[in-house]
C-alpha cells in the first residue's frame, strides 16, 4: 500500500480542547488532546483498484469506567497504555471514517460520531467535504454495529433528517433486529436506552436501510464479515481488490494497546465479552497468517496498519500519518 497526503488547516480539529476541559474539568487533559490530534486529517492509500481514504473524526478521551477490564486491574490498564506510549490518565479513543472510493462507488465504512458524541469529535464531515467528497454522492454506507459514535453522523442533530440522502444503508440483520426489538429496553443499561429509542424512531421510517444477513458481498468486492461480541450483530468488511485485500475491523479490536496486545483481557465495551474475545482471536489469526492489512475505528490515525503473532498475543503496526 502506498499513503499519501494533504495539507489542510487544523484549526476546527484543535478548538475542541478547551471544550473537553469544560466537560471533563481537566486542563492536562485538553492539552494532551491537542497533541494528539493528527498534523493533517486525511491519508490515503491504495487497495488493488480501489483508494482508501482515511478521515479523521476526531478523539475521545475517556474517563477510566468501572471494571473497565474485568479480568485485568487499573493498574495492569495503566501500564499497558504506557507500554504504547499514551497517556494513563485516561482512555483514548480516536475516531476515523474509512471512504471506499471504487469504480463509481463511493462507499463509507461507518458515519462518524455527528458531533453529537463528545465535544472534540465531529469533524468528519468538515474533512470529508475538504478532501473534495460529496455527501450527496456517497452510494452506500456500510454500518458496523448501532452505538453512538459509528451512526450518529447519518442523522441530523434534532431533526434525524438524514445526511447522506442517496446512499443505501447496509447492516448485518441481527444487528437490526436486536436494536429494534421492543424487548431491547429490558436487556440495556440506562444509559443505552435513549440509543435504542433513537434507533426505534428513526430507522424503520427510512426506506433507504438494506439488511444482510451473514457474510455476504454488500458492494462490488465488499463483504461483510461476522465478529459478533462487542454488540450481537457487530460485523468487519472485507475489500478485494484485484490481487490485494483489506479488512475494516470496526471494533472488534477497539483500543490496540489494550485488546490487540491482551486479547483475552474482557472490555466493559463489549456487550458479550467472552464471545468478543474470540471474534479477536480469529480475526488476527487470519491477518496475520494471510498477511492482510487492518483498519480499526479507533487505532490511531490514519488507522491501519498490520498485525502479527507476539507468542500467545499479538502486536500492531500502525502505519504513520
Amino acid at each position: 500500500m502506498t499513503l499519501t497526503r494533504r495539507a489542510f488547516t487544523t484549526t476546527a480539529l484543535l478548538s475542541g480542547a478547551s471544550a473537553l476541559a469544560g466537560r471533563w474539568g481537566s486542563t492536562a487533559a485538553a492539552a494532551a488532546q491537542v497533541t494528539q490530534d493528527p498534523a493533517t486529517p486525511l491519508a490515503q492509500y491504495k487497495v488493488g483498484d480501489a483508494t482508501i481514504s482515511a478521515i479523521y473524526d476526531g478523539v475521545w478521551e475517556r474517563p477510566y469506567m468501572a471494571n473497565v477490564i474485568a479480568n485485568a486491574s487499573v493498574e495492569d490498564v495503566k501500564a499497558a497504555l504506557g507500554k504504547a506510549k499514551l497517556p494513563d490518565a485516561f482512555l483514548t479513543l480516536p475516531f476515523t471514517v474509512s471512504v471506499i472510493s471504487s469504480g463509481d462507488q463511493l462507499i463509507l465504512c461507518d458515519a462518524g460520531t455527528g458531533g453529537q458524541v463528545v465535544p472534540t469529535a465531529g469533524h468528519f464531515m468538515e474533512n470529508f467535504k475538504a478532501a473534495g467528497f460529496d455527501a450527496a454522492k456517497v452510494t452506500k454506507i456500510l454500518i458496523s454495529h448501532c452505538h453512538p459514535d459509528h451512526i450518529y453522523g447519518l442523522m441530523e442533530k434534532g431533526s434525524n433528517a438524514p445526511v447522506f440522502p442517496n446512499a443505501e444503508i447496509m447492516i448485518s440483520d441481527a444487528e437490526y433486529k436486536w436494536w429494534t426489538d421492543p424487548a431491547v429496553f429490558n436487556k440495556l443499561p440506562e444509559d443505552r436506552k435513549p440509543l435504542a429509542q433513537r434507533i426505534q424512531a428513526v430507522f424503520p421510517t427510512w426506506k433507504n436501510i438494506t439488511q444482510v444477513s451473514g457474510e455476504k458481498e454488500v458492494a462490488p468486492g465488499v463483504s461483510f464479515v461476522e465478529a459478533p461480541g462487542h454488540t450481537p450483530g457487530h460485523r468487519a468488511f472485507l475489500l478485494a481488490s484485484g490481487n490485494a485485500q483489506h479488512m475494516f475491523s470496526n471494533d472488534t479490536m477497539y483500543m490496540p494497546a489494550l485488546n490487540v496486545a491482551h486479547p483475552d483481557w474482557l472490555g466493559a465495551f463489549d456487550q458479550d465479552a467472552a464471545t468478543a474475545v474470540a471474534s479477536r482471536r480469529k480475526m488476527m489469526d487470519r491477518l496475520a497468517a494471510d498477511g492482510i492489512a487492518v483498519s480499526g475505528y479507533h487505532f490511531p490515525f490514519p488507522a491501519y496498519g498490520k498485525i502479527a503473532k507476539d507468542g500467545a498475543d499479538y502486536v500492531l503496526t500502525v502505519e504513520k500519518a
